[in-house]
């Protein structure tokens, strides 16, 4: 998930999947992805479309909760890709992204948690289409799952041609991308320049 502008009732389905997934994939090319945002970083996204002050602390309470998996003694496995034009969009102010870059150092150095950073030497990218999650499951019978949220609705997708185009994709991704280690190295010279 990633604008966070979805009702209750339309987020309540992924909320389930997420806390049952065996690994969660996600590219973000415009947010950092909800699973490794700071409070201030989802406060200052959630405030894009949102000015009830009420409903800002709700929802912002809610994705640190849903952080919460991230904790657990079986963690599911959470693979990111980020485009480096969101990792150097000041969103919050610079000091609440320069604690979001800090953050992300900290997340990527878990041994379930892998983050890449697509940089801009790399060009166009295969996801250039928009942000996607794909969550896979440990038990046979629950199919993968591709996530796709737009601004007021989202699409579960799960036929099996369509979460392999997706897999491919992030695959794709993978590979135009830095390495774990390497994009380390790019968000703290990122945090540097911040």
């Amino acid at each position: 998930m990633e604008s966070g502008y979805l009702t209750v009732e339309q987020a309540a389905e992924y909320l389930l999947l997420e806390s049952l997934a065996a690994e969660i994939m996600i590219c973000g090319p415009q947010l950092v992805p909800d699973l490794l945002q700071t409070e201030d970083y989802a406060r200052a996204v959630t405030m894009l479309g949102y000015s009830n002050p009420k409903e800002i602390n709700r929802r912002v309470s809610l994705r640190m909760a849903r952080q919460a998996i991230l904790e657990r003694t079986s963690p599911p496995s959470l693979w990111v890709v980020l485009d480096e034009a969101l990792l150097r969009r000041p969103i919050g102010g610079t000091s609440a992204m320069r604690a979001q870059l800090r953050h992300l150092i900290d997340m990527s150095q878990r041994p379930n948690v892998s983050v890449q950073v697509i940089p801009f030497k790399a060009g166009g990218h295969a996801a250039a289409g928009g942000p996607f999650s794909l969550l896979r499951f440990a038990e046979y019978d629950i199919p993968d799952i591709v996530y796709l949220e737009q601004l007021t609705s989202a699409q579960y997708l799960d036929k099996q041609d369509v979460v392999d185009s997706y897999l491919a994709v992030m695959e794709r991704l993978c590979i135009d991308a830095q390495t774990p280690a390497n994009s380390i190295k790019t968000l703290k010279t990122i945090l540097r320049e911040a």
